[in-house]
């Protein structure tokens, strides 16, 4: 999938900012937008030119919308791992999972997987859909699994299924703009193998380089301990965002 920036203007023809468009929360999204002239008020521009739309950008942009009500959806950090100048030790790719799980590729229905990532996410944790199950799978697992919400699967994504062939856990990579990504990894919380995520993304991390992938980013929200895995397993912060609902236009 090939970066397709859009540009706006102002009345004189002058770029204020650019961002990358999709859909989130059902509204269009103006993804990774960046200020293009430090002159102008960017907040009042995009209550102006965006009003209902979903906006990710620096913290500052999005505490300035806040003031002004917008509503905030993530506080988020922004990593990245270089697979060239970093590669993966050789003993994560095709390690054995923990007794009794198999590792198989990621190509079940989002309804196979919907168990563990559900309680994965539950009430309480920072990333919780908080709507009904047929939503949560019909608007956040089945968009990502359909390429949908960030971009295509890639196929270093990888599940772990018990003796049952039920899907315990799962490390999903997609293709966001042309950069490989992160998109999910989760596992059943309630049906123990703690570390199983982990496992999983090691092997993912692992079968992306040998596939001549240069790098791989990824999104946590903040206050969500995984970060500290994805730090344990040599993921470099990058930047800091703020994703933020405009206002509706009057």
């Amino acid at each position: 999938m090939a970066e397709d920036w859009v540009v706006r203007h102002d009345g004189e023809g002058t770029p204020v900012l650019r961002y990358l468009p999709g859909e989130r929360e059902g509204r269009p999204w103006a993804d990774l937008l960046e200020v293009l002239d430090e002159a102008v008020d960017a907040a009042g521009y995009i209550r102006a030119e965006l009003p209902g739309w979903v906006v990710s950008g620096s913290p500052e942009l999005g505490q300035r919308l806040v003031a002004d009500g917008a509503t905030v959806l993530r506080h988020a950090h922004t990593f990245r791992r270089d697979l060239r100048a970093d590669p993966p030790p050789a003993d994560w790719a095709g390690a054995p999972l923990r007794e009794g799980l198999r590792a198989v590729p990621c190509d079940r229905a989002p309804e196979d997987l919907f168990p563990a990532w559900r309680a994965a996410f539950g009430p309480g944790h920072v990333d919780h859909f908080h709507a009904d199950d047929a939503r949560a799978l019909a608007e956040r697992l089945g968009l990502l699994l359909a390429g949908k919400a960030i971009g295509p699967v890639l196929p270093s994504s990888v599940l772990a299924v018990d003796a049952e062939d039920r899907v315990l856990g799962a490390a999903i990579l997609t293709d966001r703009n042309a950069q490989p990504w992160v998109g999910e990894v989760f596992r059943h919380p309630e049906l123990g193998y703690r570390g199983l995520g982990a496992d999983l993304l090691r092997r993912a991390v692992a079968d992306a380089a040998a596939r001549g992938v240069a790098g791989l980013g990824l999104a946590v929200s903040e206050g969500n301990p995984a970060r500290h895995l994805y730090e344990s397993l040599g993921f470099v912060l990058q930047e800091t965002s703020l994703t933020v609902l405009v206002p509706d236009a009057g």
